[in-house]
């Protein structure tokens, strides 16, 4: 897809990705791309072909999933994407209650890769960091329980940013020594 917002440049130089007048170049090639309802369908098909899969993936609970959120909503495919999934699983907060007493700084994927697994690997490729990804799962060998914890799905997502949203608007009221007002907009 080609992004809907400028790409960071920081970015940029990491993945590889640049868009120059509206196509997409992955080191300096060009790339076919799909719109983005096009590439959330194909997703969720894909899905599919699992079952009801667990999605696993690295500080997705902060980004990756609120935004897959706000697009599954846009184009109203989240009840059947969330259909189709057990639900999301962030690995950060996994291997940091699971790697807690060993002196680990980092708890980046490549240096978790390094560090438990003894290997370096292309950081920022989508292929290299699932396969990355997915070894250090099954050699940090979590428990169900361990598991369980740290999955959530997107509606917990929603609730928790409603909750924050509250928040800031009674903190915010109180200060200006208003009463504080919540109303549903559903």
């Amino acid at each position: 897809m080609v992004p809907r917002c400028r790409m960071d440049p920081g970015a940029s130089r990491i993945t590889g990705f640049r868009v120059r007048h509206h196509r997409l170049f992955l080191h300096h090639r060009p790339v076919l791309t799909n719109s983005l309802k096009e590439a959330l369908v194909s997703f969720i098909t894909f899905l599919r072909m699992f079952g009801r899969p667990l999605l696993v993936g690295h500080n997705i609970r902060r980004f990756d999933c609120l935004v897959l959120d706000r697009v599954l909503d846009e184009f109203d495919l989240k009840a059947g994407f969330q259909a189709g999934i057990l639900g999301f699983l962030d690995s950060l907060p996994l291997t940091r209650q699971l790697l807690k007493d060993r002196g680990i700084h980092s708890f980046k994927q490549e240096n978790l890769v390094k560090t438990v697994l003894g290997v370096s690997y292309a950081a920022h490729d989508a292929l290299g960091d699932v396969q990355a990804l997915q070894k250090l799962f099954w050699a940090l060998r979590p428990t169900t329980s361990q598991i369980e914890q740290h999955t959530f799905s997107l509606d917990s997502l929603r609730s928790k940013r409603l909750k924050g949203t509250i928040s800031r608007v009674i903190i915010k009221s109180e200060s200006c020594g208003e009463l504080p007002l919540v109303k549903s907009s559903n």
